[in-house]
């Protein structure tokens, strides 16, 4: 169970890629409730790691209503379901969180995993509730504080994440309050003021490689909204040579892409862990390059979509990831708006707005392109890119 610093510090990744690096393309989770100590629901992996869950999985049997061995399972469950992209894992999670159903009575730690869970699996609305019930009792929470921000920022809902952001300050922790109000005045334009927040904390010495190249990556990223990209390239190399995947490379791919240099992005992506997100990118490229691999890529997604969609609510989570392959992979433009539409009504993060717009223009919906330009207006975004669909 992390503490303090160290929990806000690990979470800055997985917040910021809410929807990116390890955010699956195709399947729902599942919540798996086992009748029997004796079903299986997973083969484990073989070694210390799976010894170790082994152990868990037993004590939680034993006594499903032990909040600190459920946290501990469930969180083993999470990590892998952000590693491997794969939602069953967590669903997973949310099983053997399943003994505390009522948020108000469930305790600290369990309430935020169920809404980090939430948070992954796209029910944000579901999510922010809990965090909010959880701050309004707990206010010196700094990681609940930072999933709250994140959450409201993916909604486009800036007003509310920059409450939870001076939560953040309030809780003690001065950096990533700071870098999350930065993050907030650059969607709304204010690139400079970001910019130099965002200078002034790498400044900071003897910031931990994960803080820095989180702060770089935020910054490449606002350098990126403000029309800047000989910049954002150069902060997003200096974000990789700190650390050198997850997050950053799949949004560093996402901008060399956006620039049709896909060679450069294809050969990144390449030795890469196959998850969903990357094998959409890779699928993306790979076709726009008639590259050896593309067809099969393709193929790949084609077939994680259509068994996501057997269930009703998958279209709704993972459409954004739909629209982009139904644009730039089946070149059906009217199927991709249509998807990216259903998109920015749970999400509205630049990449969301960005879709919808390309899908937009490729349909010749000029309906379309001014619903887009009304959204953006009333979240209050500003982003070059959009400006010249726009």
């Amino acid at each position: 169970m992390m503490s303090g610093r160290s929990a806000v510090q690990a979470a800055c990744w997985f917040a910021i890629g809410v929807a990116a690096w390890a955010s699956p393309v195709g399947g729902w989770a599942e919540v798996v409730s086992p009748t029997r100590d004796s079903e299986v629901v997973e083969v484990l992996p073989s070694g210390g790691a799976g010894a170790e869950e082994r152990r868990l999985r037993r004590l939680w049997v034993n006594q499903p209503t032990d909040a600190v061995t459920a946290v501990s399972l469930a969180r083993r469950y999470l990590s892998r379901a952000r590693e491997q992209g794969d939602p069953r894992h967590a669903g997973q999670a949310l099983a053997v969180l399943q003994h505390w159903p009522d948020a108000r009575t469930a305790p600290d730690e369990v309430l935020l995993l169920q809404a980090t869970l939430q948070q992954y699996l796209h029910e944000f609305d579901v999510s922010a509730g809990h965090l909010e019930l959880l701050v309004a009792r707990r206010p010196e929470h700094a990681q609940a504080w930072l999933t709250l921000a994140t959450v409201r920022r993916v909604q486009g809902r800036y007003a509310d994440s920059d409450a939870a952001c001076r939560g953040l300050q309030a809780a003690g922790v001065r950096l990533e309050s700071q870098a999350c109000l930065a993050e907030n005045q650059s969607l709304r334009g204010d690139f400079d003021a970001a910019r130099n927040s965002l200078r002034q904390l790498l400044a900071a010495p003897r910031l931990p490689a994960s803080t820095r190249s989180w702060l770089l990556t935020t910054l490449a990223e606002v350098e990126q909204r403000a029309g800047r990209p000989d910049i954002a390239e150069s902060t997003f190399k200096q974000a990789l040579a700190v650390e050198s995947g997850g997050y950053t490379l799949l949004t560093y791919t996402d901008f060399l892409m956006d620039l049709q240099r896909d060679a450069e992005a294809l050969a990144l992506l390449t030795p890469q862990p196959r998850t969903d997100a990357v094998l959409l990118r890779l699928a993306i490229a790979g076709m726009r390059l008639k590259s050896p691999g593309a067809a099969a890529d393709a193929r790949q997604v084609r077939d994680t979509i259509a068994q996501a969609n057997l269930r009703p609510d998958a279209r709704g989570t993972h459409a954004r990831e739909q629209a982009m392959f139904a644009l730039e992979v089946e070149a059906m433009p009217a199927a991709a708006l249509a998807l990216a539409r259903e998109n920015v009504r749970r999400q509205r993060e630049p990449l969301d707005l960005l879709v919808l717009a390309r899908s937009a223009r490729a349909a010749g919906d000029e309906n379309a392109i001014r619903e887009v330009d009304q959204l953006r207006r009333e979240m209050g975004l500003r982003d070059r890119r959009l400006d010249a669909l726009l």
